[in-house]
This record gives C-alpha cells, sequence and structure tokens, in this order.
C-alpha cells in the first residue's frame, strides 16, 4: 500500500524526489501502521487501567464494557484522537 501511495504521490506531483521512492515508500508504511495501531495502543492502555477497579467489576457493582467504552471515549476527547 506504502508502495502505491509513494508512486501516486509523485506521479500526481503532489511530491517531487530528490531520492528513491523506495525511502518514500518506507516513511509512508511507518506512518500508516503507527496510525493503524493507535487505537489498538489506546484499547490496552483502557485496559489496564481497568484493572484498579478489577474487583469492583467481578463484585458486579461495575460494568466492564460499559467502563471501558465510557473511559476510551474520554481519552479520545481529551487527546484529540481521531479513529
Amino acid at each position: 500500500m506504502a508502495e502505491a501511495l509513494a508512486a501516486r504521490l509523485e506521479e500526481d506531483g503532489h511530491v517531487a524526489l530528490a531520492g528513491a521512492r523506495k525511502a518514500l515508500a518506507d516513511v509512508l508504511d511507518s506512518v500508516i501502521t503507527d496510525e493503524l495501531s493507535i487505537e489498538d495502543r489506546l484499547n490496552a492502555e483502557v485496559r489496564q487501567m481497568l484493572k484498579a477497579h478489577e474487583q469492583e467489576i467481578e463484585r458486579g457493582h461495575a460494568d466492564y464494557q460499559k467502563m471501558f467504552t465510557m473511559l476510551k471515549h474520554k481519552l479520545v476527547r481529551e487527546r484529540g484522537i481521531i479513529l
């Protein structure tokens, strides 16, 4: 995907490459991978944060899925993340 995007950007005149297209494709690949992993990292962070409430959840005083969703939305708003 990154290689095709690099080619398209160059062909459409959006970038003028001073070096090899492969270098641009490598950077694009890294950026795309990082963007796709944002939600995964956020989910892991929310799960870690909810471990502090594990006992309440196990006793039925809190709904894990509801707390997960609320906390995730809160972090998304606070950090200006676009999912």
